[in-house]
This record gives structure tokens, C-alpha cells and sequence, in this order.
């Protein structure tokens, strides 16, 4: 298992690096003068090329991305151009809420999806069945953004049952504010467990302990519930693992239909603006948060199935 779980923080390490390369090549070769976009067309040439120095623009790209990467093994994410806040600060400040985003969506949409892909394997083509399989796919092809201003229009505005915008104050009003949100962005992730869940479910029950089981005359209850459930749950916790990136992507559109703090919304506007520190600064939190997630999830994996460590 230690050997299994280096390899997996090795590749871990090796997709960080690879994904922070591309963004930070990306982003600089996007068309345009950044001094020039964050300063205004007013600025002075001095104050321009003061600036271009402090961002070290006036470097080659390679020059720039052993820059970039000297500052991050010392701790350094650079300095807010606006604020003159550190960008680590900055990050960490929206963090919170992005998680508290994500926990909330993963927190109620994956088990209604194990338990509805469960319910639907154990009883195939059936009624609940194919309506099950019907609401599965109506679901995942409803677009986060589309689903977070039907809601906040419903529940918000016509409704007047949960508030429309920011993310509260105090325990309880943060918790009112997270329910639409995490709504929107968790409503699609139910078809999907739902459907890995059905599918998984139905290649156990076919095994053959399954079969045996059966044959011993062991009731369908506990086959399910004990012999047939924990394994076909291990998909489903791979596949959350890989769904934090989804999530991650579908919360800049609840962030920004909501008018929520976060990373997403923080990316955003920084991209507006070209303010290159914190868009670095942001998509490394976000990416290590993705690489961390499905690292996280092919260890508890490999713990609940030895099959993963050897690589079957």
C-alpha cells in the first residue's frame, strides 16, 4: 500500500507541474498588453514599464516560468496589482467558500444517486427502472448555469423562500444561502452517479458469489445490502474523486448567477482584468484541489479494493 500510494503522489506531482505549465504558457500568449489592460490607457509610459518589470513581462517566456515557479517553492504567489495584497491571501480567503460549495453538492447528490442506481440495478427493467433512467439522463444534460436561474427565479424571487445572493452571515444564514447553489450544481451529478452506480450494481450481482450466495439460499436483502453494495460502490467513489474538477467548473456559474465569494467568481473577474497573479494564483488552488481530490479518492480505493494496487 506505501508503495502503490508514493507512485500515485508521484503522478499527483507530475499532473500539478504539467497543468500549471500549460495555463501559465496560455495565458501569456493570449493577445493583448496586460500593462496596458490593468493600467488604463492613461498611464504614464514610466509607470508601465515599472509595471512590466514588477510582473517580469519584460523576460523571456522560460525566464517568466522559472520566475513563477522560484516564487512558488518559496511560498510566493506574487502580489495583487490592485490591492498589493499577497495572492495567497487573496486565494485563501475564497477557498473556503468554494469548498463549503462543493461539500454541499457532493453532501446530498451522491446519495440519492447510489441509492436510486442501487434501487434501479436490484430491481432491472422495471418501471422505477426506466423511469429512474429517464430522470437520469434529463438531469445531466440540464446545464448548471440553465438550473441555477430556474431556481433562483422559483425558489428566490416567485417563492421567496431562500435568499438570491452572497453567502450569508453566521452559521445558519450560510447554510440558507448554500441550498440553491449547491442545488444547481449538484442536480446533474445525480444522473451520474445514478448511472455508474445501476451499471456497476448490475455486473456484481451477476458474479459469481453472488451466485452462490443465492444458491445457499441466503435471503436478497443482505446480498445486497452487505455482499453486493460495497463493491459496486467502489466506481462511484473513483468517479467523485474525478467530479470535484466538474463541480469546480459548474461553481464559477453558481458563484456568478448567485453573486457568491469564491474561486471561481475570483477567476473570472481576474481573467477580466488580466491581473496574471492572481489568475496563477487561483487555477494552481484549483488544480491542486482537483489532482488532491482524485488522488485522495484512488487511495480509499485501493484500501477497500486490493485489485487497484496491483493494477487489475
Amino acid at each position: 500500500m506505501l508503495g502503490y500510494a508514493l507512485r500515485r503522489f508521484g503522478v499527483a506531482a507530475v499532473t500539478l507541474f504539467v497543468a500549471v505549465t500549460l495555463m501559465f504558457v496560455m495565458i501569456r500568449l493570449v493577445p493583448g498588453d496586460p500593462v496596458q489592460i490593468l493600467l488604463g490607457p492613461r498611464a504614464t509610459p514610466e509607470l508601465q514599464a515599472r509595471l512590466t518589470a514588477e510582473l517580469a513581462l519584460d523576460q523571456p517566456l522560460l525566464r517568466q516560468l522559472l520566475i513563477f515557479y522560484g516564487n512558488l517553492l518559496q511560498g510566493n504567489l506574487g502580489v495583487d496589482v490592485f490591492s498589493g495584497r499577497p495572492v495567497t491571501l487573496i486565494v485563501l480567503e475564497q477557498l473556503p467558500h468554494t469548498l463549503r460549495l462543493i461539500f454541499a453538492s457532493v453532501l446530498w447528490s451522491v446519495p440519492i444517486g447510489i441509492l436510486l442506481g442501487a434501487y434501479a440495478a436490484a430491481r432491472p427493467n422495471t418501471l422505477f427502472d426506466r423511469v429512474s433512467a429517464v430522470i437520469s439522463v434529463g438531469v445531466v444534460a440540464a446545464p448548471a448555469f440553465v438550473v441555477a436561474l430556474l431556481s433562483l427565479l422559483l425558489f428566490s424571487v416567485h417563492l421567496r423562500w431562500f435568499p438570491a445572493i452572497g453567502a450569508g452571515e453566521g452559521f445558519w444564514d450560510q447554510l440558507r444561502h448554500l441550498v440553491l447553489p449547491a442545488f444547481a450544481i449538484g442536480l446533474s451529478w445525480i444522473g451520474y452517479i445514478a448511472r455508474i452506480m445501476r451499471a456497476s450494481m448490475l455486473e456484481v450481482m451477476g458474479a459469481d458469489h453472488i451466485r452462490t450466495l443465492r444458491a445457499l439460499g441466503v435471503a436478497e436483502r443482505p446480498i445486497v445490502l452487505i455482499y453486493a453494495l460495497r463493491v459496486a460502490v467502489l466506481p462511484v467513489v473513483t468517479i467523485i474523486g474525478v467530479g470535484v474538477g466538474f463541480l469546480l467548473s459548474s461553481a464559477v456559474f453558481a458563484e456568478i448567477v448567485f453573486a457568491r465569494p469564491g474561486i471561481g467568481k475570483l477567476v473570472i473577474d481576474a481573467i477580466t482584468t488580466r491581473n496574471y497573479p492572481i489568475v496563477m494564483g487561483a487555477v494552481l488552488m484549483s488544480t491542486a484541489l482537483f489532482v488532491t481530490a482524485t488522488t485522495v479518492a484512488d487511495l480509499i480505493n485501493a484500501m477497500l479494493d486490493p485489485r487497484a494496487r496491483a493494477g487489475k
